[in-house]
């Protein structure tokens, strides 16, 4: 496994879609307020907590240990973050257009913690390089390091449709190595695993992966939230959460003049 410090400073437009194409991920540091990071780590743990009752009560505890699933409604900083979602220009050029929030979650990384993320994986199943169908965000909460287990990359992985050997990535693969508040995006395609957490500490992160509004999220937020929630919602957090892009559930839905249509024209 290499080791990789990232120093230089964040991509041009051009760049990403270059780094994007080519590696498959790009490296944007210092995207969130040093003094934003404290609440942002408080309303993580909150919500954790709330998520990790139901994992409990519902029997699929076991493996999820450190993750969370589902995290906007709760209020607080990961509602603002977001309601101004940080690279939203860079995310809609990668795509070429419009998209929606696919799914928003979390990761504590415990020390010694055995989740799902550790096995090397993809977070698309269906394949499409020539047409980018999800993108991902990873938050870093907290400085990534090789002692504490920073995301493993295996660049170039999203142009191969074979998955590799778990020898293979972990020989190719380079740690994701950062300070807290930067921001990685890459192809869902990218394969990527967390590493083993050897610090004494939790490594936190926010997990967010993005997609074509004609695709389905994990969540049907319109319906999850409560029925006055969008009006709190920036116009790009309505147009992530599906707002613009739901499917007409009646005739007299349908049948509208298209400024009243439930799924809009230029969600494409």
């Amino acid at each position: 496994m290499r080791r990789e410090t990232f120093t230089a400073p964040s991509p041009s437009a051009e760049a990403f879609v270059h780094q994007m194409a080519t590696r498959g991920w790009a490296h944007f540091p210092s995207e969130i307020e040093a003094a934003d990071l404290p609440v942002m780590r408080t309303d993580l743990q909150r919500i954790y907590r709330l998520r990790r009752a139901v994992q409990e009560r519902n029997g699929v505890a076991a493996g999820m240990e450190g993750t969370a699933h589902h995290m906007p409604g709760e209020g607080g900083s990961l509602d603002a973050f977001l309601n101004n979602l940080p690279l939203a220009d860079m995310i809609e050029r990668h795509f070429g257009g419009k998209y929606i929030l696919l799914n928003f979650g979390a990761v504590m990384h415990p020390p010694g913690g055995k989740a799902y993320t550790l096995m090397p994986h993809r977070d698309i199943r269906a394949w499409s390089a020539d047409c980018p169908l999800s993108l991902n965000m990873l938050v870093m909460l907290d400085d990534f390091t090789v002692e504490n287990g920073a995301t493993l990359l295996l660049s170039g992985s999203h142009q191969t449709p074979a998955m590799p050997t778990v020898e293979a990535f972990h020989s190719g693969a380079e740690p994701a190595v950062g300070r807290a508040g930067d921001i990685l995006l890459f192809n869902s395609l990218l394969v990527h695993a967390a590493a083993p957490n050897r610090s004494n500490a939790e490594r936190r992160a926010l997990t967010l992966c993005f997609g074509r509004p004609f695709m389905k999220p994990q969540m049907d937020w319109p319906r999850y939230l409560p029925a006055d929630a969008e009006k709190a919602l920036s116009p790009l957090g309505r147009q992530l959460l599906g707002y613009h892009a739901q499917i007409p559930d009646s005739l007299d839905a349908y049948y509208q003049p298209a400024e009243r249509w439930a799924f809009r024209p230029d969600q494409r």
